[in-house]
């Protein structure tokens, strides 16, 4: 729930009051003359005067306000409000310094999320909005959700801490807590939208208050907590502090205390501890606290965050303990939170706790850290020998290998976390290196049984391999602490002036090991194969870090994906990388990343499934004989092919995607785009050199509409494509027209795309057009679990779906394997949920035979809750609980239904 305001007239809340009227260079802004804006609306020059605005950013302001006049209707708010949205855009394009967040949003009364939705909906062109805006933008919305989730569990957490109310005078050390986390936040971290290092952070400065406070104020798991060799502690002012510094000074960490601390919120302990020496303490030593054994002083904490939240121009971290509007959840996330199931009676135990953001990065952590307990930092005995049986033994090579980029790795991750982090990057190295071996040793096993061969010489001395999977498993440990993130999509593009801040986000592993993204490709679906325990959130990770290497990271430049396009196309080898006919084939390969990275391995043509690939240790890329005078024709690439197999499914699909918004009344439209966007990719690939996949869809499908005469503007196009989930402004703003030079898709598709593919656009319009391109198959992704929930037909919330867990493949899960309980409807007392278990659970059909038959004649069809589809129960059930053992064999019968529905519309369309 929302925190509730405070009234209490503190002087930091008059402090923090006074200071949003405050310009953050007040001093450095001349003052605003209404006699030079005269020609203005008065209401307007007022916002500008209140804000300290300067006359040019109320030059600006007033323009872009002007130019958006006709489009007030389809933006829908008060003039005032659309006033403030254009200042923040003319304050970050024009980089004047003048507002913070805060102030606008006091000023014209929204919230956060309500004004960054208002900015968003002023990008009515495309270049209203400039890329460098909505950088700031997506800043600002992470950065906020990061702060409400760690208010939220802070305000929760202090409520088990401490033993007082809010209405508690000592409620008020509290803020001063609040603030000091924001303070140490903000000058031990660069990274604002992380959620565990922060948190861990949170958790120290708790420690520090919590050994301050008084024992009669805490509760008894932390009274009992403390280190009894601490003495106990006294609040005293500045005047009184050079007596009590005769008295023992406490140790710089309760151990014990910090552990109580980590156990109760589900955090490593020896991670908190790291956090605590390194970023913690420094930022204690900065403020002469170490080793102080009073509680800070809030005024003083007050006035340095204040000058810390000016310069940042940002929200006022304060105002969430205040409970104020500017910063609260809007009501539609508190309905949400409210439909989070509750406790039927006050003794329950709440079975499944909710998911907070938080909660959920914890639990991944500590899954992950599960999971590899048992792999050392060294190889395994296993993998030596595999080390061993090799022509020349790798093992010095690896750990030379891993060393070095274990340095680089945590130096570049405190230069993008805080300079007190390289530690913490060592601890993320190290279980990257876990991982990198125990899926080395998984794939290695694989490949024995699969070649029936122990000597994986030529593999295993590969450096691009082992760079890639241990790029892989890296990526992995930072997708699971949250440091990497899809949600900026990780837009790093040359020479685009400003970049979006995107810290630890993918691709930046790439950078940090030095490893062409075509590379990295190759290892990703092998990895994911070779460890069933992965999580759903980081196998759809691991897919979207593929699908932007295949629809952008890849063309970059400098990319071997250029140099084996040229071997394939003009090296005598296939005339292309992938036939016209192959497009409509299934989706089946056999090969593994020991294929792909020895790739080329094989002749022009494919062997057939059955053959056994050449042993790894004796692989050659020799051609077969050729006829004399012949040129000798070059093995085809397995990696190249593979790649493009994939790249024309994920094009087609978000073309598909594309037409359904616009073109559903013209569907013969789709066929004739996707025909001219294959031949795009396969003949001119070049046109994808430090370009994007979907700005050539996009230019496709404007080009056949335009030579169809089918009205279709290139701003409808624009509109339509933002709805879709991997779109980014980026993408349609910032387009490459000339080495150096960006421009928008319109001035790309003039400029660039039709002049290069003039001739074969117009071919299109003439009687005899091109033939069309074979539309792919789109195969259920390999990336996804199986059997997703399924509504049952005539509710509105009622689904079926597979038994989950965290820790076993959904494959091997029976109802014996996991306690089940049933969701939907209210049982009372909670022994209805444990009947349910015990009969569902039980070997004993007895149990289940033992009810009164009398009102359930009709034995009940199987129920079938694990996804083989095992049969567990098949009896008859009646008595008092009849009419819920109805309900969940009509719900199984249904489902049962369901898929056999989805079987047969798959092999019709397979057919087809």
């Amino acid at each position: 729930m929302p925190p509730k305001k405070r009234n209490s007239g503190t002087t930091q809340i008059k402090e923090v009051k006074s200071a949003e009227s405050v310009s953050p260079n007040k001093k450095e802004c001349p003052e605003l003359s209404f006699k030079k804006h005269r020609d203005k609306d008065a209401e307007f020059v007022t916002l500008c005067k209140s804000l300290h605005v300067t006359d040019v950013v109320c030059d600006h302001t007033w323009s872009l306000g002007k130019s958006l006049q006709e489009f007030m209707d389809e933006i829908a708010d008060s003039q005032r409000r659309v006033w403030g949205a254009c200042l923040f855009v003319s304050g970050i394009d024009l980089d004047v310094a003048s507002f913070t967040v805060t102030q606008v949003l006091k000023a014209v009364n929204l919230n956060v999320k309500q004004f960054v939705a208002l900015v968003k909906k002023l990008d009515v062109n495309m270049n209203t909005i400039s890329t460098k805006v909505h950088s700031a933008l997506t800043r600002l919305e992470n950065k906020y959700d990061a702060l409400l989730a760690l208010y939220q569990r802070f305000e929760k957490t202090c409520r088990k801490i401490f033993a007082m109310a809010p209405d508690n005078p000592e409620w008020e050390t509290l803020r001063s807590c609040w603030t000091m986390f924001l303070l140490a936040k903000g000058r031990a971290l660069q990274k604002e939208d992380d959620l565990v290092i922060p948190f861990q952070l949170l958790l120290c400065t708790l420690e520090l208050f919590i050994k301050r406070c008084p024992p009669d104020l805490l509760q008894p798991l932390y009274k009992s907590a403390i280190s009894k060799f601490q003495s106990p502690p006294t609040r005293t002012s500045r005047r009184s502090q050079s007596k009590a510094k005769s008295r023992p000074l406490e140790p710089e960490v309760d151990l014990q205390l910090l552990k109580t601390l980590s156990n109760e919120n589900d955090c490593n302990g020896e991670e908190v501890k790291n956090v605590y020496q390194t970023s913690f303490l420094a930022f204690l030593e900065s403020l002469d606290l170490s080793r102080s054994p009073d509680f800070p002083q809030a005024k003083d904490l007050n006035q340095q965050y204040e000058d810390h939240y000016l310069k940042s121009r940002d929200i006022d971290g304060r105002l969430f303990f205040d409970g104020d509007e500017t910063v609260l959840p809007s009501k539609v996330e508190i309905l949400q939170e409210e439909k989070t199931p509750k406790k039927n009676l006050p003794d329950e135990e709440v079975l499944v706790p909710p998911q907070t953001p938080i909660r959920t990065a914890m639990t991944s952590i500590l899954q992950l850290r599960g999971d590899l307990t048992s792999n050392g930092d060294q190889p395994s005995n296993n993998l030596l020998q595999y080390f061993k049986n090799c022509t020349v033994d790798p093992t010095q090579d690896v750990l030379k290998r891993l060393e070095t980029i274990g340095q680089e790795f945590s130096r570049k991750f405190g230069e993008a976390v805080g300079p007190h982090c390289v530690g913490l990057g060592w601890q993320r190295f190290k279980l990257g290196t876990r991982l990198y071996y125990k899926i080395m040793e998984a794939m290695l096993k694989s490949e024995e049984k699969r070649l029936s061969v122990q000597n994986f010489s030529k593999l295993l001395n590969d450096a691009t391999f082992h760079k890639s999977l241990l790029a892989c498993a890296l990526e992995v440990v930072m997708a699971t602490y949250r440091e990497s993130s899809w949600r900026t999509g990780g837009y790093n593009h040359v020479g685009a002036g400003d970049p979006v801040e995107t810290h630890l986000c993918f691709p930046w592993i790439l950078d940090v090991v030095h490893l062409p993204a075509f590379d990295f490709y190759k290892v990703i679906e092998s990895f994911i194969k070779a460890e069933p325990t992965l999580s759903k959130d980081i196998v759809k990770h691991l897919e979207t870090c593929e699908n932007l290497i295949m629809e952008r990271i890849a063309w970059r430049a400098g990319s071997p994906l250029f140099e084996l396009l040229r071997q394939e196309h003009g090296g005598g080898a296939a005339d292309q990388v992938e036939t016209t006919a192959s497009i409509s084939q299934p989706l089946q390969h056999n090969h593994t990343a020991a294929d792909l990275y020895l790739s080329p391995v094989r002749p022009g043509r494919d062997l057939p499934p059955e053959t056994p690939a050449t042993p790894t240790s004796q692989t050659s890329s020799q051609p077969l004989n050729q006829p004399a005078g012949h040129t000798p024709r070059l093995p085809k690439s397995n990696s190249l092919s593979l790649f493009y197999k994939k790249l024309y499914r994920l094009a087609y699909t978000r073309l598909q995607l594309l037409c359904s918004y616009l073109l559903s009344s013209h569907p013969e439209l789709e066929p004739i785009i996707w025909t001219l966007f294959q031949h795009t990719l396969q003949h001119e690939h070049e046109l994808m050199r430090d370009r994007h996949l979907d700005q050539l869809m996009m230019s496709a499908m404007y080009a056949i509409c335009k030579v169809k005469s089918v009205d279709l503007r290139f701003k409808t196009i624009v509109t339509a494509y933002k709805n879709m989930a991997n779109a980014s402004q980026e993408t349609f703003k910032h387009v490459l027209i000339t080495e150096g030079h960006y421009d928008s898709i319109i001035v790309f598709y003039n400029l660039v795309f039709m002049q290069k593919l003039k001739t074969n656009i117009l071919q299109y319009a003439s009687t005899r057009p091109p033939t069309l391109s074979p539309i792919p198959q789109i195969p259920r992704s390999p990336y996804k679990f199986p059997n997703s929930p399924l509504r049952v037909p005539g509710s509105n919330n009622v689904y079926i779906s597979p038994l989950k867990s965290s820790r076993m493949s959904p494959g091997i899960m029976t109802p014996r394997s996991k306690m089940l309980v049933s969701i939907g409807e209210s049982f009372g007392l909670p022994n209805r949920f444990q009947k349910i278990n015990q009969m569902v659970n039980s070997g004993d059909r007895s149990f289940k035979r033992s009810l009164d038959p009398s009102s359930a004649p009709k034995p009940l069809k199987r129920l079938r809750f694990d996804v083989d589809g095992q049969d567990e129960a098949d009896s008859s059930k009646s008595g008092r609980d009849s009419t819920l053992i109805l309900k969940l064999a009509e719900m199984s019968s249904t489902r049962n239904r369901m898929q056999e529905q989805k079987m047969k519309e798959d092999a019709e369309s397979k057919k087809e």
